[in-house]
Protein backbone atom coordinates (compact mmCIF):
# COMPACT_ATOMS: atom_id res chain seq x y z
CA UNK A 1 0.00 0.00 0.00
CA UNK A 2 1.37 3.34 -0.96
CA UNK A 3 1.49 6.25 2.00
CA UNK A 4 -0.70 8.47 -0.30
CA UNK A 5 -3.44 6.47 1.01
CA UNK A 6 -2.92 6.60 4.11
CA UNK A 7 -0.76 9.66 4.90
CA UNK A 8 -2.32 12.81 6.60
CA UNK A 9 -2.26 16.04 4.16
CA UNK A 10 -3.39 18.03 6.53
CA UNK A 11 -0.07 19.52 8.54
CA UNK A 12 0.75 22.33 10.27
CA UNK A 13 3.59 24.32 9.50
CA UNK A 14 5.70 26.96 11.49
CA UNK A 15 8.56 29.56 10.10
CA UNK A 16 12.10 29.19 11.56
CA UNK A 17 11.72 32.28 12.97
CA UNK A 18 8.10 31.65 15.06
CA UNK A 19 8.04 31.58 18.61
CA UNK A 20 7.70 28.81 21.03
CA UNK A 21 4.52 30.55 22.31
CA UNK A 22 3.02 30.34 18.40
CA UNK A 23 4.41 26.71 18.78
CA UNK A 24 2.86 26.67 22.75
CA UNK A 25 -0.35 27.73 21.23
CA UNK A 26 -0.88 25.45 18.26
CA UNK A 27 0.13 21.91 20.43
CA UNK A 28 -2.62 23.17 23.30
CA UNK A 29 -5.31 24.25 20.92
CA UNK A 30 -4.99 21.01 18.33
CA UNK A 31 -4.39 17.73 18.08
CA UNK A 32 -1.24 17.27 16.34
CA UNK A 33 2.17 16.18 18.01
CA UNK A 34 4.35 17.22 15.26
CA UNK A 35 4.78 20.94 13.52
CA UNK A 36 7.21 20.86 10.12
CA UNK A 37 9.32 23.50 10.34
CA UNK A 38 9.38 25.50 6.66
CA UNK A 39 11.90 27.88 5.37
CA UNK A 40 10.65 29.74 1.61
CA UNK A 41 8.26 27.04 1.49
CA UNK A 42 10.52 24.34 2.07
CA UNK A 43 10.91 21.88 4.84
CA UNK A 44 14.13 22.36 7.03
CA UNK A 45 12.94 20.70 10.28
CA UNK A 46 10.38 18.82 12.38
CA UNK A 47 9.20 20.06 15.82
CA UNK A 48 7.33 17.49 18.25
CA UNK A 49 5.29 17.90 21.09
CA UNK A 50 8.47 16.61 23.68
CA UNK A 51 11.11 18.86 21.84
CA UNK A 52 8.40 21.96 22.78
CA UNK A 53 8.13 20.57 26.28
CA UNK A 54 12.14 20.03 26.55
CA UNK A 55 12.96 23.82 25.44
CA UNK A 56 10.05 25.26 27.58
CA UNK A 57 10.12 26.12 31.12
CA UNK A 58 8.58 23.57 33.65
CA UNK A 59 6.83 25.84 35.59
CA UNK A 60 5.07 27.80 32.58
CA UNK A 61 1.31 27.61 33.92
CA UNK A 62 2.16 27.41 37.24
CA UNK A 63 1.90 29.84 40.31
CA UNK A 64 5.83 29.95 40.50
CA UNK A 65 6.58 30.84 36.73
CA UNK A 66 8.76 33.67 36.29
CA UNK A 67 9.58 36.51 34.43
CA UNK A 68 12.79 33.90 33.05
CA UNK A 69 10.50 31.16 32.70
CA UNK A 70 8.35 33.32 30.27
CA UNK A 71 10.77 34.16 28.33
CA UNK A 72 11.42 30.58 27.26
CA UNK A 73 8.29 30.90 25.07
CA UNK A 74 10.08 33.68 22.77
CA UNK A 75 12.77 31.29 21.54
CA UNK A 76 13.20 30.54 17.76
CA UNK A 77 11.35 27.41 16.15
CA UNK A 78 15.10 26.62 14.41
CA UNK A 79 16.65 26.36 17.58
CA UNK A 80 14.80 23.37 18.96
CA UNK A 81 14.00 21.82 15.92
CA UNK A 82 15.41 18.22 15.20
CA UNK A 83 17.28 19.23 11.54
CA UNK A 84 18.28 15.52 10.62
CA UNK A 85 15.00 14.47 8.97
CA UNK A 86 14.03 11.50 7.62
CA UNK A 87 11.45 11.86 4.58
CA UNK A 88 9.88 9.59 2.09
CA UNK A 89 7.42 10.56 -1.26
CA UNK A 90 3.72 9.38 -1.15
CA UNK A 91 4.74 6.63 -3.45
CA UNK A 92 6.75 4.75 -1.03
CA UNK A 93 4.69 1.76 0.47
CA UNK A 94 3.64 1.43 4.30
CA UNK A 95 6.57 -0.89 4.07
CA UNK A 96 9.35 1.48 3.41
CA UNK A 97 7.36 3.65 6.11
CA UNK A 98 7.78 0.84 9.01
CA UNK A 99 11.45 0.21 8.23
CA UNK A 100 12.07 3.32 8.50
CA UNK A 101 10.45 3.64 11.93
CA UNK A 102 12.13 0.80 13.16
CA UNK A 103 15.44 1.56 12.23
CA UNK A 104 15.29 5.08 13.29
CA UNK A 105 14.19 7.07 16.90
CA UNK A 106 11.54 8.91 15.22
CA UNK A 107 7.70 9.35 15.83
CA UNK A 108 6.85 10.68 12.33
CA UNK A 109 7.53 10.59 8.57
CA UNK A 110 7.64 13.97 6.73
CA UNK A 111 6.01 13.21 2.91
CA UNK A 112 7.89 15.16 0.11
CA UNK A 113 7.69 15.27 -2.95
CA UNK A 114 11.31 15.91 -5.45
CA UNK A 115 11.42 19.72 -4.68
CA UNK A 116 10.99 18.96 -1.02
CA UNK A 117 7.63 20.69 -0.36
CA UNK A 118 5.31 19.12 1.82
CA UNK A 119 2.64 16.71 0.72
CA UNK A 120 1.55 15.63 3.91
CA UNK A 121 3.02 13.45 6.99
CA UNK A 122 2.77 10.19 8.38
CA UNK A 123 2.91 8.80 12.12
CA UNK A 124 3.79 5.26 13.67
CA UNK A 125 0.11 5.70 14.63
CA UNK A 126 -1.43 5.81 11.15
CA UNK A 127 0.20 2.51 10.27
CA UNK A 128 -1.38 1.13 13.50
CA UNK A 129 -4.66 2.18 12.88
CA UNK A 130 -4.04 0.41 8.92
CA UNK A 131 -2.70 -2.64 10.69
CA UNK A 132 -5.75 -2.85 13.29
CA UNK A 133 -7.88 -2.20 10.60
CA UNK A 134 -6.89 -4.76 8.68
CA UNK A 135 -6.48 -7.32 10.90
CA UNK A 136 -10.09 -6.99 12.49
CA UNK A 137 -11.88 -6.79 9.33
CA UNK A 138 -9.49 -7.68 6.77
CA UNK A 139 -9.81 -4.16 5.21
CA UNK A 140 -6.51 -2.10 4.36
CA UNK A 141 -8.20 1.34 5.33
Amino acid sequence: MKLSKIMQSRVVTVDMDSSLWEVKMIFDNTKFHHLLVTENDLIAGIISDRDYLKAASPNLGSDTASSKDLATLNKRAHLIMSRKLHTLTSDHSIVDAIALFNHQNISCIPIINADRKIEGIISWRDIMKVMYNKLNTGKSD
